[in-house]
């Protein structure tokens, strides 16, 4: 074994020991010197030896001493203990002493370890090769609280948290029905991660199921530190700047996901859960537009389809009309944008670039300032620098207000992915229009169209109902209609139950 650490999956594990001092030499030779590792023995009599193994910090120390070794201590004496062998022994403790709940036994090694590092308890009798794991995690956690990605004005203020059973709960807490499935595994030969998948069965294309398992099992890294690690892994391709996997904070989201036919990967100690499959229109979707009457769902929609279009288009079509097509501008505002940019000493191509780079360097900026000086930052970003550069004429008013435009309008759009992704796209189509104009934008609208077409989200078209065109679908996606209008899932998914409601009605 090198010094550097052992990895669980390349270490040869067997069975445990059946003598106590071997398991503990074990263990010792696994963690090393670790000081959280706590090995406690009991001798309730001369002929008995029990080990409790745990992790200090990880499991609930006041029940372990109220509980566990308060039952052990009292009630494991020499006349109950008298005439038994160790197996016999280890059977009363499980059956009769130790009073848990969550309690089971553990016969190999590499297994004792996991649930060692998981937070559980271990108690093991001298001279079986078995022990009982008692879960008692007890680690610090971060209460349920506000969604921060994606907040509403109407709906349920609840968002998940870093713990897998916290959010496992409010997922179920919206869907009580026993057949909401939930399958756990672990990812990362060295943090041992757990991944779940929830689905409902009687819904969920099987075939979607087993896919998402398969490419689940094929990760193979030595961490998985957040949802992010497992996205990459199973996108159906890397080569785009599109988001192919949806990702929330929100635990209605996510159910509603779910009810629809769809599949939720939750991965230990992040709050953001992914839903697979997913298309274009998901990402301009609200959890609100189900909480609001149809026709202000439908407005909010349209306006946030309008944002994106602004947030890739608005700085390059400014580029090419003032640079190649002066003619599509009434007259009075021609004078007036020749007047502002008489002292600009860069063509609107490089003004623009120059806007947008510094933009997004305020950007990145107020994300990751400490907050109690985020608002002086953002002060200074958007009004002092900006009138400071218009006043010194590096650049014109006009391309403050496009940019400004540009930039509300991106938050506008209610998951981050798509908003990066356009704001990426952003600088290829201000090159194009500062090259060939208009020409040049409309060829990188083709382009982009093509492209989305092709993409693919585990084997679903991204683009449906749009393309390939489903009527039914387009009820909620575009629009919203209202809920009696709603009788049906969407079909994209190839679900098993598409009725939502009494279609004979």
């Amino acid at each position: 074994m090198e010094s550097g650490g052992c990895d669980l999956k390349d270490t040869n594990f067997g069975k445990l020991s059946s003598c106590l001092k071997d398991t503990q030499q074990q263990l010792v030779q696994l963690f090393g010197k670790s000081t959280d590792l706590v090995f406690k023995e009991l001798q309730p009599d001369h002929c008995t030896q029990i080990a409790v193994i745990y992790i200090d910090g990880l499991v609930d120390t006041q029940v372990l001493h109220n509980s566990i070794l308060f039952s052990l201590q009292e009630s494991c004496t020499p006349d109950r203990l008298k005439g038994l062998d160790a197996g016999q022994k280890l059977e009363l403790l499980y059956k009769r002493i130790l009073m848990a709940g969550d309690i089971s036994v553990t016969r190999d090694l590499k297994t004792f370890v996991h649930q060692l590092l998981s937070g559980n308890v271990m108690v093991l009798v001298d001279g079986t090769p078995s022990a009982l794991r008692i879960g008692l995690p007890g680690w610090e956690d971060r209460n349920v609280s506000e969604p921060i990605s994606q907040t509403v004005v109407r709906g349920p203020m609840e968002g998940f948290t870093e713990n897998l059973r916290t959010n496992t709960a409010l997922i179920r807490r919206k869907i009580k029905d026993p057949q909401l499935w939930l399958e756990t595994l672990q990812i990362g030969r060295v943090t041992q991660t757990s991944v779940s998948i929830m689905y409902l069965t009687h819904i969920a294309n099987p075939d979607l199921v087993q896919e998402v398992k398969r490419r689940l099992d094929k990760i193979d890294t030595d961490s998985i530190l957040e949802s992010g690690y497992i996205e990459e892994f199973i996108q159906d391709t890397a080569a785009t700047p599109f988001p192919t996997v949806y990702n929330s904070d929100r635990p209605d989201t996510i159910a509603a996901g779910i009810l629809e036919g769809k599949v939720a990967i939750i991965v230990d100690g992040t709050p953001f859960v992914l839903l697979v499959p997913t298309f274009f229109v998901s990402f301009f979707q609200s959890a609100e537009d189900y909480y609001h009457r149809s026709d202000i769902a439908t407005l909010l929609r349209f306006i946030r389809f309008l944002s994106f279009f602004i947030t890739m288009l608005a700085p390059s079509f400014y580029v090419a009309v003032t640079t190649f097509h002066q003619e599509m501008i009434p007259t009075t505002l021609v004078i007036s944008l020749a007047a502002q940019r008489e002292s600009v000493p860069f063509p609107a191509f490089v003004e623009a670039l120059l806007m947008e780079l510094t933009y997004e360097i305020l950007r990145e900026a107020g994300v990751r300032i400490p907050k109690n000086v985020g608002q002086a930052v953002s002060i200074v970003g958007t009004l002092v620098i900006g009138q400071a550069a218009v006043s010194a004429g590096f650049i014109s008013s006009a391309m403050v207000i496009i940019v400004s435009i540009t930039a509300i309008s991106s938050f506008v759009i209610p998951e981050t992915g798509m908003a990066i992704a356009a704001r990426i796209i952003r600088f290829a189509f201000i090159v194009l229009a500062g090259f060939i104009g208009l020409y040049g934008i409309l060829f990188g609208v083709f382009i982009i169209v093509m492209h989305l077409a092709s993409l693919r989200s585990f084997g679903m078209p991204y683009m449906s109902p749009i393309g390939p065109y489903q009527s039914e679908d387009f009820k909620d996606s575009l629009f919203r209609f209202s809920w009696p209008r709603l009788k049906t899932r969407p079909a994209n998914s190839k679900i098993q139950n598409p009725n939502r409601q009494d279609t004979t009605k």
